[in-house]
């Protein structure tokens, strides 16, 4: 998978046109890289990022444990406040960033 290269600005510009303009604004770009430095550390954590994995992250990966686990990081944190159903909406975003560069690949 040689072209699944995961570049931050372009996850940030995707993020932000998957939420919408209101969501959007609400929020900076670290609040929203907060969230996929998380996302990342849920799948450290979860052990998806071995390279000795049999399972593609699909097949394992559940999405609702995901978006619980970035909103309870995100209350233990006392420099950034996003709404809950934000969260999910920028983890779902952020997904489907992932997904597309594996379409890509």
């Amino acid at each position: 998978m040689e072209n699944y290269v995961f570049d931050e600005d372009k996850a940030l510009a995707f993020i932000r046109e998957a939420v919408g303009q209101k969501i959007s604004e609400k929020y900076t770009d670290d609040d929203i890289l907060f969230i996929i430095d998380t996302i990342w550390d849920y799948y450290e954590n979860k052990g998806f990022l071995s390279l000795d994995m049999d399972e593609t992250e699909e097949e394992i990966l559940d999405s609702d444990d995901l978006i619980d686990y970035v909103k309870k990081e995100v209350a233990a944190d006392d420099e950034i406040m996003m709404d809950p159903a934000d969260i999910s909406l920028v983890v779902k975003a952020e997904l489907e960033y992932e997904e597309s560069l594996e379409d890509v690949g």
